[in-house]
């Protein structure tokens, strides 16, 4: 099985294609038409062999800084990076209907928040959305609703935000189109030996260090894609980096096969997917060596093993797990954190006399706790 074989129809019904502003928008600021056209015959040619097709699009705040005149092209500042977002979504939208609309597929436009997929009740209200529209035979377009996020709410880049995407469409499959193959030995631009790295088992440290600079017109670069595949492949996602350079790149990725594979990992359950790729936390419970010990065995967090709560969380909430060497878990909390910290250091059955109540199995039960 070739990598490009991993992201045929017949084994990945769901695909995430990404497309990044420096593929998007040409060195004149204006929408590569002629390109884009060429990708939307590539996802026609998907769709009629039965894969569902979900398009993550930059370009929004490229193109609303043209508009608009706004210098650095509109990321001088947030105030202004909202503005180019606001006047360039519309373009953007547009173009990717009419592009779409001549194939004649319907194009479906979702803006999302860092918030939308860190909310289950939300991120479950997205996922139905997807379903829906990908079931109507619609494409749906999403992008960063970058007019309303701020640094501290924020996906940060589009490489991220096609990951858990994937994860809510039910995707089997990711393809970040790049102005470079995939990840080299080196920085291809400025060492000509440098060597494609077709498949990456593991985002590790040495990984890591092969990451480049930043792209001009976006806010990713290969740094981020590493990220986006680390949280793929903890979602049972594969995701692939391939060169969008050229003219239909979909059909000449399927025909070569060229880029750098992220394989998922195995296994993996949707609940615990969605809490491994979560940003935010709701509280922090430290644990001793003995309970960070039992976490990595498979088992639950019981509040004897705790000895520190932080944060304002409620039942239900996610919280992030410390222990002597840094975080090791996160998981749905049983308890609020009144509750936690009443029981945080205590045995099961000396809590009933603390809560009131007979206590539950466990602080945090394995089956709504993932490993970091």
């Amino acid at each position: 099985m070739t990598i490009a074989d991993r992201f045929a129809p017949a084994r990945c019904p769901r695909l995430v294609v990404k497309i990044g502003s420096s593929l998007l928008i040409g060195p004149d600021g204006a929408p590569r038409r002629d390109w884009l056209a060429t990708l939307v015959d590539d996802v026609a040619e998907r769709r009629a062999a039965g894969q569902a097709v979900v398009l993550v699009s930059s370009g929004a705040i490229a193109l609303g800084a043209r508009t608009l005149n706004l210098p650095r092209g509109g990321r001088a500042s947030l105030e202004d990076s909202q503005a180019a977002a606001a006047c360039g979504q519309i373009a953007l939208a547009g173009l990717w209907a009419a592009l779409l609309a001549a194939r004649g597929l319907t194009a479906a436009q979702m803006l999302l928040t860092l918030d939308d997929l860190e909310d289950r009740r939300r991120y479950l209200n997205a996922a139905a959305t997807l379903d829906r529209l990908l079931g109507l035979g619609a494409v749906p377009v999403l992008n960063e609703n970058d007019s309303v996020a701020t640094a501290e709410i924020r996906f940060g880049d589009n490489d991220r935000l096609a990951a858990r995407v994937a994860q809510a469409a039910g995707a089997a499959g990711v393809i970040l189109l790049s102005d470079v193959d995939g990840l080299h030995t080196a920085d291809p631009a400025r060492d000509p030996a440098a060597a494609l790295i077709e498949i990456v088992p593991v985002v590790d440290a040495a990984v890591e260090r092969l990451a480049g600079a930043a792209s001009t017109l976006g806010t990713g670069g290969m740094a981020a894609k590493l990220e986006a595949a680390r949280l793929a492949a903890r979602a049972g996602v594969d995701l692939a980096i391939a060169s969008g350079r050229e003219d239909h790149p979909l059909h000449r990725f399927a025909a070569t096969g060229r880029g750098t594979l992220f394989p998922a990992a195995a296994g993996v359950s949707r609940r615990k997917a969605w809490l491994a790729s979560r940003r935010t936390a709701r509280g922090r419970v430290t644990v001793d060596a003995g309970a960070a010990t039992a976490l990595a065995k498979g088992g639950s967090l019981l509040a004897a093993g705790v000895t520190a709560v932080e944060g304002g969380f409620a039942r239900g909430d996610v919280v992030e797990v410390l222990g002597p060497g840094g975080a090791v878990a996160r998981g749905i909390a049983a308890y609020d954190v009144a509750e936690a910290s009443r029981i945080a250091g205590h045995r099961h059955e000396a809590q009933a006399a603390l809560l009131g109540y007979p206590p539950r199995s466990a602080l945090i039960h394995r089956d709504q706790l993932v490993l970091l």
